[in-house]
């Protein structure tokens, strides 16, 4: 079989995949339940932020805060079985579409079948943005320009999708040294981040680069660094109803979409998600997500977590470097405004 009669076979059971995927959310949209549906207020042209969340009550203030200053217009979010009240704080948002989620996130496929339905069924046109509660999407330019002003340029160059590499928070000192308050701005307190310290490889299946490393890698995976969580994502799409989320946001079909670097030496624009996992909460929240057992592998990395929190509370090191703005990532290579000016 010659080289093209491969890369047309793969092309296929690609599509196949991808049809399995919206087969398998439409199924899994039976454990949603709406709990507040706004979706009528949605206009065309209007920019999306899909996310779900368990427990996030704490952080959700400053979330739709965060998203609404950089320009969002819509949040459609999947409490999935939250007893902390954030749930009811998300639907008494106006700009808020909220589904309850009682199945298993595992068996959901960590929350990307639900969000997959729920893509195909509201985000058809729409340039979506998928993130987590404690994570803060940074753009060139975020500091003076809103996201539409990116999003407008990606639909005048022709670009489908935008890349962002997860880079970890964390504070100097121990995690619970400064209580986290609600509503506050988390990278008042988790204000420092690795400015080494990454591999990268490419996934020549999906065509995504895989990036691991950080304080993670350093601190929780140490022994087993190929078991580090993956920082690679593509999480602000143009979507179309026959695209799908394969495995978080880190791989996404059609394959094409995850071709956010450039292959030829050159810079393609791209961003980054401050992850402000790593505060006071992060303990007792590593203990219940431990304890509930719906994370990837046996929840080998919550396992990881636990153990090191508890030998070592403390992820800075002499290396850590505290954040000022995007032009200091873009310094460090860690983003890029390509030929955005």
């Amino acid at each position: 079989m010659g080289r093209n009669s491969l890369g047309a076979w793969t092309s296929y059971r690609l599509r196949l995949q991808r049809k399995r995927w919206h087969l398998r959310a439409r199924r899994k949209s039976r454990e949603l339940q709406v709990t507040k549906d706004r979706t009528d207020q949605i206009k065309p042209g209007d920019l999306l932020v899909f996310s779900t969340f368990r427990n996030e009550d704490i952080r959700l203030p400053y979330f739709f805060q965060y998203y609404r200053n950089l320009g969002v217009d819509h949040f459609i979010m999947v409490d999935n079985d939250s007893d902390d009240g954030g749930g009811e704080y998300a639907a008494k948002q106006p700009d808020c579409s909220v589904w309850k989620a009682k199945g298993s996130y595992r068996r959901s496929r960590f929350g990307v079948d639900w969000l997959n339905h729920l893509q195909r069924k509201y985000a058809h046109g729409h340039w979506t943005l998928v993130v987590d509660p404690d994570e803060f999407f940074v753009y060139p330019f975020c500091d003076t320009r809103p996201i539409r002003a990116l999003t407008d340029w990606l639909d005048a160059s022709d670009i489908r999708s935008f890349g962002a590499m997860l880079l970890d928070m964390y504070p100097k000192g121990r995690l619970d040294a400064v209580p986290y308050q609600r509503g506050q701005n988390p990278m008042e307190i988790a204000s420092w981040f690795d400015s080494g310290n990454y591999t990268i490889s490419k996934n020549h299946l999906f065509y995504n680069l895989w990036i691991q490393g950080g304080p993670r890698a350093r601190m929780f995976f140490k022994d087993e660094p190929w078991r580090a969580p993956a920082l690679n994502k593509t999480p602000l799409v143009k979507w179309d109803k026959n695209y799908a989320y394969v495995s978080s946001t880190h791989m996404v079909l059609p394959r094409g979409l995850n071709l956010v670097y450039d292959e030829w030496g050159g810079e393609k624009a791209s961003g980054v998600l401050l992850h402000t996992k790593f505060l006071d909460t992060f303990g007792a929240k590593a203990a219940e997500e431990l304890d509930r057992g719906q994370h990837y592998a046996g929840s080998h990395e919550y396992k990881a977590y636990a153990e090191g929190i508890a030998q070592h509370p403390d992820l800075w090191c002499k290396w850590s470097e505290k954040y000022i703005n995007w032009r200091q990532l873009e310094i460090l290579g860690l983003m890029s405004k390509g030929n955005w000016a």
